[in-house]
């Protein structure tokens, strides 16, 4: 279906892409994956046509129709069905010819025609499409021109789905759908009659919903049968089998080197010495196949604070007075929860989130908030308010202070993956993850007691998202997420709460009986039927009950902490009036009581010191455990049916 042959594409003289060589048969479904900026969206242009190659070859067979998402989204009076029917061109045209044809023979062929292609259940199937995209039934009758820019871009996608090209080309759908619409396309895209090339992030979404995974790595292109998962796995057995060959010819290289350097001027040797150096002339070096780095995030612990640190009573709320978006909000927020809110966009999550970061004042009901709360809020739109004009450097300037040094703000830059080249780059030129980390890095700067995200994770690849979740794993404080990356949710979420209906309830299934509910394979509210094997909710509750019975152990820390730094502070007074000018022959005797109580507070300060090492080393390895559980957590769900 899809060959591409020797492909090379530079830019600015560098190459992007180079020798490249990949065949994906008809009917392959395929998650195209690579770290930003690598060159994947240029290799759809590439085969789109919208740019030229520098060398190679793109072929795909003839009148074989390539489809993508539009770059624009449809606007105008048409209405959303209109605009997803129109992206049949066939039938478009048919239907169109079909009004003025006279010849009897033509007539027939047109009809023909429209019976094979589908013509008369075409609406039908478009209305099925938008309605799994999030769209009612009259919402699909409205124009365009109505809904944001975010909504017009599924019209987009459900455009290019209905066409069904035999190449479906997809960049990082998943950006303006949310986890009902991913759930949805991930089906979809697994029953798709023809060839699929996803470009995407969303590690759910590549284990589920294709066959293979192509990879463009230093240039090159490979590709590895089976999810992301699987992907990853035989990936990294390939780096260590490549790593384990390399340490290998370099120690057979160091042998011969040594052999060589010994007996190279010694008569009976001469020969056998030759003999290795063209031996090591004819070696060809194993390159180090290591992974880039990914940079981690770090996210400051808050102090501590007694729960709830939230509570609503009977809360309403919404943008027009009278006009609740949610009401009846009775529910509680406390330090250690992990919260993942699921509903369809345009149920009031977003809205949810602003009454719990302040951002929008409540219409009836209590709202408490512990006095010294501090919450962290993330959203995509905030991008857009950050200075394109300023570097990460004066953001962090402003955000420290006049007194923090020049030093001290590139100290703090490089902690967040902002080393000096990045640290001086203008905003406007940064990518959309980039600008992701530095929006979470001002964010959490202040140590929050709540990190409230809304979709944190677009713009972030695999890896940089993998990384969150350890991060969020390793978070002290609470965590409260809107997200369509069910992996992220898995790993990083304890608890699930609804926002439906006008409201916002705990739900008490997991995401699979979610998934089943979106389906229509389970009524609202019914529960899948009772097992002995734990669900991946309970695990996450138990995770929660760890979390909450290493407390002590951390209070205990501080409590230690507290003591130390007392008893230092009291020897530093023992050891300034010690080091007074002849206190020891004006006052011998207060001299040496003076000299016992030092060497008292130094054994209690050893004392003190060996304990909070113990309590310390005991807490730090339960807390790696429990951010490995998490991490771990989706996957290990996923095991049997990925193999």
């Amino acid at each position: 279906m899809l060959h591409i042959n020797n492909l090379t594409y530079l830019i600015d003289g560098r190459p992007l892409i180079e020798n490249a060589t990949v065949a994906i048969p008809a009917g392959h479904k395929v998650g195209f994956v690579g770290r930003n900026g690598t060159g994947k969206s240029t290799l759809l242009r590439l085969i789109l046509g919208e740019i030229m190659p520098d060398d190679g070859t793109i072929k795909i067979p003839s009148r074989r129709k390539i489809g993508s998402v539009a770059q624009e989204a449809p606007a105008g009076a048409t209405s959303l069905l209109d605009t997803v029917l129109a992206a049949d061109k066939e039938r478009a045209q048919l239907l169109q010819e079909a009004e003025t044809a006279e010849d009897p023979n033509r007539i027939a062929e047109i009809q023909l025609r429209l019976t094979d292609i589908g013509a008369h259940s075409a609406e039908a199937r478009a209305g099925a499409i938008l309605s799994g995209l999030g769209f009612s039934a009259v919402e699909q009758q409205r124009p365009c021109s109505e809904f944001s820019g975010g909504w017009r871009m599924r019209v987009a996608l459900a455009a290019v789905l209905f066409a069904e090209p035999d190449l479906l080309l997809l960049d990082e759908p998943t950006n303006y759908l949310d986890l009902e619409g991913t759930i949805w396309l991930e089906n979809y895209l697994k029953t798709y009659p023809h060839t699929v090339l996803l470009v995407s992030h969303d590690r759910d979404l590549l284990n589920k919903a294709v066959s293979h995974i192509l990879h463009l790595n230093e240039h090159r292109l490979s590709i590895y049968a089976g999810g992301y998962d699987r992907f990853e796995r035989t990936r990294r057995e390939q780096l260590e089998l490549q790593l384990a060959m390399k340490k290998k010819q370099d120690l057979h290289r160091k042998h011969l080197e040594s052999f060589v350097e010994r007996f190279r001027y010694k008569a009976s040797k001469a020969k056998q010495a030759q003999s290795r150096v063209k031996m090591l002339e004819k070696m060809q070096p194993i390159a180090s196949m290591a992974e880039n780095h990914t940079l981690g995030f770090r996210f400051p612990n808050p102090e501590p604070m007694r729960s709830p640190i939230i509570r609503l009573e009977d809360v309403s709320a919404g943008y027009e007075p009278g006009k609740p978006i949610l009401k009846d909000l009775d529910l509680r927020i406390d330090l250690e929860d992990r919260i993942a809110l699921l509903g369809a966009n345009g149920n009031g999550k977003s809205t949810f989130a602003k009454v719990l970061a302040g951002r929008l004042e409540t219409m009836a009901g209590n709202l408490y908030r512990h006095k010294k709360l501090k919450i962290a809020y993330f959203a995509q739109h905030q991008l857009d308010e950050l200075n394109a004009e300023e570097t990460p450097f004066d953001t962090f300037r402003t955000l420290m202070g006049p007194e923090a040094t020049i030093a001290q703000i590139r100290a703090r830059l490089g902690s967040y993956g902002f080393g000096y080249e990045k640290a001086d780059t203008q905003i406007k030129v940064l990518s959309g993850g980039e600008k992701a980390r530095l929006l979470l890095a001002v964010a959490t700067y202040h140590g929050p007691h709540i990190l409230l995200l809304d979709e944190p994770t677009n713009h972030l690849d695999v890896d940089s998202r993998e990384a969150l979740v350890h991060a969020l794993n390793e978070f002290e404080g609470c965590v409260i997420l809107i997200s369509h990356d069910r992996h992220l949710i898995e790993t990083s979420a304890d608890r699930l709460w609804l926002v439906a209906d006008g409201t916002v309830k705990p739900y008490e299934g997991d995401l699979d009986d979610y998934q089943d509910l979106l389906l229509g394979r389970r009524p609202r509210g019914e529960a899948k039927s009772v097992s002995e094997t734990p669900t991946r909710q309970d695990t996450r509750r138990d995770a929660a009950e760890r979390r909450k019975s290493i407390e002590p152990l951390k209070k205990s820390i501080k409590e230690l902490e507290k003591t130390l730094n007392a008893r230092q502070s009291d020897l530093e007074k023992l050891e300034r009036a010690l080091a007074l000018p002849g206190f020891y022959q004006s006052n011998p005797q207060k001299a040496g009581l003076f000299a016992r109580k030092r060497s008292q507070v130094v054994a209690l300060i050893e004392e003190i010191e060996e304990e909070w090492l113990d309590a310390t080393e005991e807490y730090e390895e339960a807390r790696a455990a429990l951010s490995q559980e998490g991490a771990n957590r989706a996957k290990s769900d996923r095991t049997a049916e990925v193999d």
